[in-house]
């Protein structure tokens, strides 16, 4: 996976740690290259900083409509 620049990077979700790790990887299996961003501490980290906020999923600027997409099938499918 080619690594992009930090400044293009854009917000497809935002949840619990738990259901940030899950579209992480929902979008990494998908050839996407996507970070998790701790809202409390404002930075990219680990899911493992801060458990109790809220996390962010970026993804590159590139990469969002097929992101966007994937998340959203994900949501109706449960």
């Amino acid at each position: 996976m080619e690594t992009k620049g930090k400044d293009n990077y854009v917000e497809v979700f935002g949840g619990s740690p738990w259901e940030a790790e899950v579209v992480k990887g929902l979008l990494e299996s998908n050839n996407i290259q996507a970070f998790l961003k701790d809202e409390t501490m404002g930075s990219v980290t680990s899911p493992y900083a801060g458990l109790g906020g809220e996390m962010k999923v970026l993804v590159n600027e590139a990469d969002y409509g097929k992101a966007i997409q994937l998340v959203n099938e994900k949501d109706k499918s449960e």
